[in-house]
């Protein structure tokens, strides 16, 4: 059964704080309504479009994403 996003990007918790991936984990870990389940992209992009910050922005999330999804493989 493949991970979902959020378990995955929970991974890069915990690291160096200059590190954008670092700061989206902590910042993803501490959105309740965050879709802890998924692992459909265009529910997630749009979940990061409408709640962005400035830790939580849409171009860490492609980042992410393209290690999600290289990983899974």
């Amino acid at each position: 059964m493949k991970k979902s996003f959020y378990l995955y990007v929970l991974t890069f918790r915990g690291g160096n704080w200059s590190d954008g991936k670092v700061r989206f984990a902590e910042e993803m870990f501490h959105e309740h309504n965050f879709p802890k389940q998924s692992s459909d992209f265009d529910e997630l992009s749009t979940y990061i479009e409408i709640y962005a910050t400035d830790n939580l922005t849409t171009e860490v999330f492609d980042e992410l994403w393209d290690l999600y999804v290289g990983h899974e493989r």
